[in-house]
C-alpha cells in the first residue's frame, strides 16, 4: 500500500495536476471569499467567521475531488498495467487504500493553506483575535469528512470506466446526488427529517456550524467506507471477466 500511495502521490506532482488542484482550488476560495459580492464573501458577511467559505466547500469539492480521482484507476486500465498490479502480492483493498490515501492527501494539502483565513479574519474583526476557533476546527473537520466521502465515491467511479471524463461526470453525478439527492426526496415523500439524515449535506451543515456529534462523524466514515468497499468490489468483478 505504501508503494502504491507514494507512486500516486508522486505522479500528482511530476504532472501538473497536484499544483493545478491546489492553485484553483485556492484561488476560486479566494475569489470568492473575498473579492466577489455575494453570500460567499466573508467581508460583506458582518461576523468574524468563515461560515460562508464551509459553504462553498461542498460545491468545490464536488468538482475538485472527481478531477483528482477520475485517472486513479482509468489510467491503469488503458495502460493495461491492471493486471500486472493485482498480480503481485497486494490486495484489492491495499491497491484501492493507497491511490484512496493519495488523492485524500492532496485535498488536504490544498486545505492547509487556508488556515491563512482564519488567520486574516481574526485579525480584521472589530476585536482582533475575538474569533469562536473551536467551532471553525468544527468546521474543518466537516470538511475533512466530507472529502474523504467524496474521494470514497470518486475512486469507486473510476473503476467503472476506461474513461477519465465519463469517470469525472459520474463522480460529480454521484457526488452530488448523496449530497443534495436525500434532501430532495425528503421534501417530495415526507415531512420529518428522516430521509434527508441519509444524505451528506444534514450532517456537514451540522459540522459546519461547529457541532462536533460523533453521529455525525459516523455517517461520514460510513459513506467512506461503503463506496472504498464498492471499489473492491468493482475491481474483482472487472478482473474476474477478463
Amino acid at each position: 500500500m505504501k508503494a502504491i500511495f507514494i507512486k500516486e502521490l508522486r505522479g500528482f506532482f511530476s504532472s501538473l495536476t497536484g499544483y493545478l488542484v491546489i492553485g484553483i482550488f485556492l484561488l476560486v476560495t479566494s475569489l470568492f471569499v473575498f473579492v466577489f459580492k455575494g453570500e460567499y464573501n466573508i467581508l460583506d458577511y458582518g461576523f468574524a467567521e468563515l461560515a460562508p467559505f464551509f459553504l462553498l466547500i461542498p460545491w468545490l469539492f464536488m468538482f475538485l475531488i472527481p478531477a483528482i480521482t477520475m485517472r486513479s484507476f482509468t489510467i491503469e486500465r488503458n495502460l493495461g498495467t491492471l493486471e500486472m498490479l493485482v498480480t503481485r502480492p497486494i490486495s484489492y483493498r491495499k491497491l484501492v487504500g493507497g491511490k484512496y490515501a493519495a488523492a485524500l492527501v492532496l485535498i488536504v494539502l490544498a486545505l492547509v493553506p487556508t488556515l491563512i483565513y482564519v488567520w486574516s479574519i481574526s485579525v480584521l474583526g472589530e476585536t482582533p483575535y475575538n474569533m469562536d476557533y473551536g467551532s471553525t476546527l468544527g468546521s474543518y473537520l466537516g470538511a475533512l469528512l466530507l472529502a474523504m466521502s467524496y474521494t470514497a465515491i470518486g475512486i469507486f467511479s473510476s473503476t467503472l470506466t476506461s474513461n477519465q471524463i465519463v469517470a469525472f461526470l459520474l463522480a460529480a453525478a454521484l457526488s452530488f446526488v448523496m449530497y443534495f439527492g436525500f434532501e430532495g426526496l425528503q421534501g417530495l415523500v415526507a415531512d420529518s427529517d428522516s430521509l434527508s439524515a441519509l444524505g451528506l449535506k444534514y450532517h456537514y451543515e451540522s459540522m459546519a456550524r461547529g457541532v462536533i456529534d460523533t453521529r455525525d462523524m459516523i455517517y461520514f466514515l460510513s459513506v467512506a467506507v461503503l463506496f472504498f468497499a464498492l471499489s473492491e468490489i468493482s475491481l474483482k468483478t472487472l478482473l474476474s471477466k477478463r
